[in-house]
């Protein structure tokens, strides 16, 4: 149907060697839609590996400045590459993202040596103000900067097309891929929502999960996620609305517990570092 079923990373160590990373949450369901799609497929073998491995996110203007005292790396590693080293004397693949949209890595060691590298990267982290921060200030943090998350903001309620994903999409390629031909129709005829980025004028709470959205007394489509963004000093919600109605500008109304809130649709691109300067620095 050309819907978003799942969404992860892709790390490609060679040309047939690759590793998936996906939300903890959707470790069972990924490992079973990959499973299913690869039955009787030849020369293809999956393994979960996920006892194996664990992940550290370290974000922040100051992360490359702490790397640089705890390991031999190029820490001037363009934007979504991966590099392997050494901290605290275990081996740890650093990969050049960050969901939360600052100068930032994903540090992946084996399972055993975690406690290790998370002590050395704290103690080195001291003389830069290092602070933990937990899934409420990432959530923040990403909405922020767009980030689509799964399960809300990316689910097969939504077309690839609907969730703003076009660059992702090549229908020019000869294979065929699951939900191409839908999506062949829709590119002609235009996706009935689309995703965009609200600021609302919100009192006591922000908008959660699946807020009504109305314009001129009609419903005309829901939130996906919302939080206050501390960078931006607003209130902000990620939904979807009437294809129509996505333009910059629009006004809109947001049902946050029963009381209607103005929201205005912002301009395409991130609300925080629109050009991505501080995430590529």
């Amino acid at each position: 149907r050309g819907r978003v079923v799942t969404e992860l990373s892709v790390v490609r160590h060679r040309d047939d060697l690759m590793t998936l990373i996906t939300a903890a949450a959707a470790q069972w369901h990924d490992h079973d839609l990959l499973s299913n799609a690869l039955h009787g497929i030849e020369g293809v073998t999956l393994t979960d590996r996920t006892a194996e491995y664990a992940t550290q996110i370290l974000a922040g203007p100051k992360s490359r400045d702490l790397l640089a005292g705890i390991c031999d790396a190029d820490l001037h590693q363009p934007w979504l590459t991966h590099q392997a080293t050494e901290i605290a004397g275990r081996w740890a693949r650093r990969g050049r993202v960050s969901f939360a949209g600052e100068l930032g890595w994903e540090i992946h060691t084996r399972t055993p040596d975690t406690a290790a590298v998370f002590d050395t990267v704290w103690q080195a982290g001291q003389a830069h103000g290092l602070k933990p921060f937990g899934m409420y200030a990432l959530n923040s943090l990403r909405i922020e900067k767009g980030y689509r998350a799964w399960k809300g903001d990316l689910s097969t309620d939504y077309t690839l097309f609907e969730s703003g994903l076009d660059r992702f999409v090549n229908l020019d390629k000869p294979q065929d891929f699951p939900g191409k031909q839908t999506l062949l129709v829709e590119r002609q005829t235009g996706p009935a929502k689309r995703f965009v980025t609200l600021i609302v004028d919100a009192d006591k709470a922000d908008a959660p999960y699946m807020s009504t959205l109305w314009h001129d007394g009609q419903i005309v489509g829901e939130t996906t996620s919302g939080a206050w963004g501390y960078r931006v000093n607003a209130s902000v919600a990620l939904g979807m609305v009437r294809a129509d109605l996505a333009a910059p500008g629009t006004v809109l109304e947001v049902e946050i517990y029963g009381q209607r809130h103005r929201a205005t649709v912002q301009p395409d691109g991130p609300l925080w570092d629109p050009k991505n300067e501080r995430l590529r620095a």
